[in-house]
């Protein structure tokens, strides 16, 4: 099959994005003006936080919106769709207004990531590409965070790309590993497409093609002596492998003057092996050179590796963190929150189920982040009614929406509207940062959370709470819809 090289990505929807903007179209409701969130139910490995990325890609697709010739034949060939819906698409684009939180913001169950206000058929075709996003690149920014906290403040390295399910996957994994913490890739196009920093040295394959290890390794350190990481395990890591690292080292680095290089391990006993490669290169006076190790680790290896006493300095992670494996779904979902009627009027809108969690929060909304002026630590979120203030200068009772009861009161602090504008009326209205900025935001954001919320295991439950207002809404659609 011939593959397209350039596809249009306004064909990424769910068909029946296009029966119902049809049906909104032939009934009348192609330009009522609706609410939709996106938002998410569950942490990603039961953690207690997780982290937004994809918003950049979301603002490309948004401004490239549009159906191509080519797309209406196909779409016509299909004999669902009205002459009138496809003379409408021909011209179709983006018309609404956008909100979302910046990408590397700490993010929490329920609260909108994004906001999205449009006619109903835009509202409605720009789901999928959303979702698609947001699900992935906050998927591998999450994990990326959790794996580079384990490490300790050691550099972890993104190495996933030959196990990435597909080549955006990788591509853009790396973009959002980065955002969550990593601090460089082994995928060459994200550093050439976004700046994510890449690098990388040997495989087994280079010890191999010389007759003797050694040789590979003098080769290698004449070739790069600023570079010069040797994977150390081809043969016997202790009994070759280290010695003859040492001895490239001492033959071609040090008479240069050079005392920056490294070693790497990809296989067997990393606690055991590292340790004793440690003492074997301090005794020969490379005190400076670098252990780096990879094979298939996560942050709970990482925690175990470290608790163990291994002596490492650089982490390289690959599968379980592009492909996110112990929990590779984000579950972010985008649910209609409110429309307008005819007088301009917000109506708000639920989804009710018998499965609680899945209760949607209605209404045009915003929220805000509570922060501690003493600590500067995250205290909660709240939700309320966009039109809704929040005075930071006097106590605030806050209620909890899974709890009728339970209320909490906060004290000294100042809060923060968390979602930005990006879009109004079509307009891109946002400056995208640069991704070394987003990554720094992320660290910082994620440094106001307590360590409580940041436990990998257990973690205590954040607040994600209701204003009285929002609450009342709520209760009374819920009454009204038993």
């Amino acid at each position: 099959m011939e593959t397209k090289e350039k596809l249009n990505l306004s064909m990424l929807c769910d068909f029946y994005e296009l029966t119902m903007g049809n049906g909104y179209f032939e009934t009348g409701m192609k330009d009522r003006i609706c609410y939709f969130d996106v938002f998410f139910r569950k942490c990603p490995d039961n953690g207690g936080f997780a982290i937004a990325a994809g918003l950049e890609q979301i603002i490309d697709y948004i401004q490239k919106l549009h159906f191509s010739p080519e797309d209406i034949d196909y779409l016509r060939s299909r004999n669902l769709f009205s002459p009138a819906f496809l003379a409408y698409l021909k011209d179709f684009r983006f018309t609404g207004d956008l909100w979302a939180v910046p990408e590397g913001t700490p993010i929490f169950p329920h609260e909108p990531i994004i906001t999205v206000r449009a006619p109903a058929i835009e509202a409605q075709l720009v789901e999928t590409f959303l979702l698609l996003a947001v699900n992935h690149q906050s998927l591998i920014a999450t994990k990326a965070n959790r794996v580079v906290r384990a490490a300790g403040g050691r550099a972890v390295l993104e190495f996933g790309s030959r196990r990435a399910q597909g080549a955006d996957a990788a591509i853009l994994g790396a973009r959002a590993a980065y955002i969550g913490g990593c601090h460089g890739t082994a995928c060459t196009i994200s550093d050439q497409l976004y700046g994510v920093p890449a690098g990388g040295t040997m495989a087994h394959a280079w010890v191999q093609m010389f007759d003797t290890e050694l040789e590979a390794f003098k080769a290698y350190c004449r070739l790069y002596p600023h570079n010069a990481t040797l994977l150390v395990d081809t043969y016997n890591t202790l009994h070759s492998g280290v010695p003859n690292a040492i001895r490239a080292f001492n033959e071609v680095l040090r008479p240069l003057g050079i005392t920056q290089c490294g070693i790497r391990l990809d296989s067997g006993d990393m606690a055991y092996l590292t340790r004793r490669a440690r003492q074997m290169l301090d005794e020969a006076g490379w005190t400076t050179c670098k252990i780096t190790v990879s094979n298939s680790l996560d942050e709970y290896l990482i925690q175990d590796l470290l608790y163990q006493g291994a002596c490492i300095d650089v982490f390289g992670v690959g599968e379980r963190l592009i492909t996110a494996r112990s929990e590779p779904v984000f579950g972010g979902v985008y649910k209609l929150a409110a429309v307008e009627g005819p007088d301009g009027a917000i109506v708000p809108k639920i989804k009710i189920s018998e499965n609680v969690g899945k209760i949607t929060n209605p209404h045009f909304k915003k929220f805000y982040r509570f922060y501690g002026n003493d600590t500067g630590k995250a205290i909660a979120d709240y939700l309320c009614v966009h039109d809704e203030t929040v005075d930071d200068s006097r106590d605030m009772e806050i209620f909890d929406p899974e709890a009728t009861w339970k209320t909490k009161t906060v004290y000294n602090f100042t809060a923060k509207l968390m979602q930005v504008p990006v879009f109004r009326r079509g307009e891109l209205v946002y400056r995208t940062p640069a991704l070394e900025d987003i990554r720094a935001y992320c660290l910082a954001q994620v440094d106001t959370l307590w360590d409580e919320v940041k436990r990998f295991d257990n973690p205590h439950t954040y607040y994600v709470d209701l204003s009285q207002r929002l609450w009342n809404i709520k209760n009374d659609m819920l009454r009204h819809n038993r």
